[in-house]
């Protein structure tokens, strides 16, 4: 006899938040210009952006192309037709007694990757052709890998990614906002570097600053009690449950004729907390008047907040 039962629900599919590592990315953050023509075209593009990652990926199919699609609070009704998921809020800037991380405006975010330069500028190109003048750019960078994923500070940047089944639980929202499953919240910062007071610390001065060895990246201990902790540290949350990871995919970028260097910081996290958490501690410090050493030597000249649903629930939207 044939089961009476409601089918199991199918489990939504969710975006490429754990792409491999690639030689070039593009964050390109945007917002939404009003009226509901606007809105209604953001939707169709979204809806329709894995048959566009396919159109240009398929130039070179060893490229590992993708593009991570996010949307912000303000925005996410009126663009999406749902209520916004749980935790999504804008970004709250962080006041320390000597650096503070600003707010600054973004309604959407494409995190574009890929080995290749030209297919990432390919992508964006017919990504904001698709758009028009439904979106306003207000932040274009362009992001490449250095070395053996380094950042212009001459470290290895986001060794504590998880892995494997951590990987999931760590990013993806869960039974907790059911109507978001497979969804994860994103920050992103855009950092500026002082290259040359950086090369003015000697090589053990800045491993103190960043926890881990320059030449092979090992761990150092951490400090006690009340002692200056390093970035490793201040950017480790835990609480009673144990540790909270997120994934990073921060990228170096630069102009060097116009002195500039910077890394863009991406997470994706599963819950908002653990970023803003961590963003505190840096900012504020542990124990306060205490922050995070590296901020000495690296501006955040941005600072939005957005959440990327499942690209089952972006298919949707074309519907």
């Amino acid at each position: 006899m044939a089961s009476t039962d409601s089918p199991s629900p199918i489990p939504a599919e969710p975006q490429r938040v754990d792409a491999p590592l690639t030689r070039a990315a593009v964050f390109l953050v945007l917002t939404v210009d009003g009226g509901d023509a606007a809105a209604a075209t953001v939707r169709d593009t979204l809806g329709g952006l894995d048959d566009l990652v396919k159109t240009v990926a398929f130039r070179d199919m060893h490229a590992s192309l993708t593009c991570t699609a996010a949307i912000g609070h303000e925005v996410f009704e009126r663009v999406t037709g749902h209520s916004a998921p749980a935790d999504l809020h804008p970004f709250v800037p962080v006041h320390g007694e000597v650096h503070t991380a600003p707010a600054t405006p973004g309604d959407l975010l494409f995190h574009i990757r890929a080995d290749f330069t030209d297919l990432c500028f390919e992508f964006e190109k017919l990504l904001l052709a698709a758009l028009g003048s439904a979106v306003t750019v207000v932040d274009e960078t362009f992001g490449f890998r250095y070395f053996d994923a380094r950042d212009l500070l001459g470290f290895v940047d986001g060794t504590a990614n998880p892995v494997g089944p951590d990987l999931p639980t760590a990013t993806l929202v869960g039974d907790e906002d059911p109507g978001f499953a497979g969804g994860s919240y994103v920050v992103v910062q855009r950092y500026t570097h002082d290259l040359d007071a950086w090369q003015g610390l000697t090589v053990e001065q800045q491993e103190a600053v960043i926890g881990r060895r320059k030449f092979d990246n090992v761990e150092l201990p951490d400090a006690d009690g009340l002692a200056q902790k390093s970035h490793k540290t201040l950017s480790t949350i835990t609480d009673a449950a144990g540790e909270h990871d997120i994934v990073r995919d921060n990228m170096p970028f630069g102009r060097p004729g116009q002195g500039e260097f910077g890394t863009y910081f991406i997470g994706y996290s599963r819950h908002l907390w653990v970023i803003e958490r961590m963003l505190e501690r840096m900012f504020v410090g542990d124990p306060p008047g205490k922050h995070d050493r590296i901020l000495d030597f690296s501006t955040p000249r941005t600072g939005t907040t957005f959440f990327a649903p499942s690209a089952t629930f972006l298919a949707g939207l074309a519907d």
